[in-house]
């Protein structure tokens, strides 16, 4: 199938395709006119990086995970690199979680003097108009 056909069946853009083949995530036959042809198996393969970069993996990640798929069901179903792959992603998201939460922590204070701030200058606004009222 030309890589217009291959976009359309997988939602990936013509543009990605080529990306996922320059960095050898995918192989196409190339004809005589120097058009892509793509099997029926690359719309399963470009679903699979499309998952893969939807875990935040990068395209020198997914090479790895893909050669485990490569090498059929046996290996895929226990595949070292994937396992170390994912151990290392989720380590990553661990220390950005750890850093967003003191970033968060900053910010409620950071709000809560504001706030504190707000209702110190709304108290002093209303102590001269008590006073006025009552002369």
């Amino acid at each position: 199938m030309k890589i217009s056909e291959l976009s359309r069946k997988t939602g990936a853009s013509v543009r990605s395709i080529r990306h996922y083949e320059k960095k050898n995530l995918i192989t196409a036959v190339r004809l005589q006119n120097n058009y892509r042809e793509f099997d029926e198996s690359a719309v399963k393969r470009i679903r699979n990086i499309q998952l893969y970069l939807g875990l935040g993996l990068t395209t020198e990640q997914i090479e790895e995970i893909l050669k485990c798929e490569d090498n059929g069901p046996d290996d895929y179903e226990f595949c070292e690199e994937m396992l170390e792959t994912y151990q290392e992603k989720m380590d990553h998201i661990n220390r950005q979680i750890s850093t967003l939460d003191v970033v968060k922590q900053r910010l409620e204070r950071q709000i809560l003097q504001m706030m504190d701030k707000r209702r110190m200058k709304e108290t002093e606004l209303e102590i001269p108009l008590v006073k006025k009222r009552n002369n």
